[in-house]
């Protein structure tokens, strides 16, 4: 008898902290059923993702450790979601730890460590860094650049 995970999630800007979380939850069980968050839904959560649903999904949908995607579109469908799909154990990370405890009167429930150093509203934050940059300042250091350049030429 198969092993049934479910976790959920908005996956955007696909990074080695995705990746792993995924590995590490498909080693909780046989099948990994993974429900990405749709834009209308991460709308209502007051999320603004840079990559579109489609495309998140299908980013997500082609990692090895997933074996099924399906779309997040409210709070309440989780129990839905587990019936539905016979779901042994609901996984989320630990940012998450004691939120969706309730579940466990419906299958294991598990909170999962998040990879250190790495997170989707980390580099959000180093991209609105980089943008806040003044064009003429960056214009000033590459014209030093060029000079020093030829200096050395």
């Amino acid at each position: 008898m198969s092993r049934v995970v479910l976790t959920y999630g908005t996956f955007d800007m696909f990074h080695i902290g995705h990746l792993e979380l995924l590995k590490r939850l498909k080693s909780l069980g046989d099948k990994l059923i993974v429900a990405v968050s749709t834009d209308e839904f991460n709308e209502i959560k007051g999320k603004k993702t840079i990559i579109p649903y489609a495309q998140r999904a299908n980013i997500v949908e082609a990692i090895r450790y997933v074996d099924r995607v399906i779309p997040e579109e409210s709070w309440e469908q989780k129990v839905t979601d587990i019936q539905k799909y016979n779901v042994d154990v609901f996984a989320m990370g630990h940012d998450w730890e004691g939120k969706f405890d309730e579940l466990r009167e419906y299958c294991e429930v598990v909170y999962l460590p998040r990879t250190e150093g790495i997170s989707t509203t980390a580099l959000k934050q180093q991209l609105n860094k980089i943008s806040e940059i003044n064009i003429e300042d960056i214009n000033k250091a590459f014209e030093i650049l060029q000079r020093l350049k030829r200096d050395f030429e």
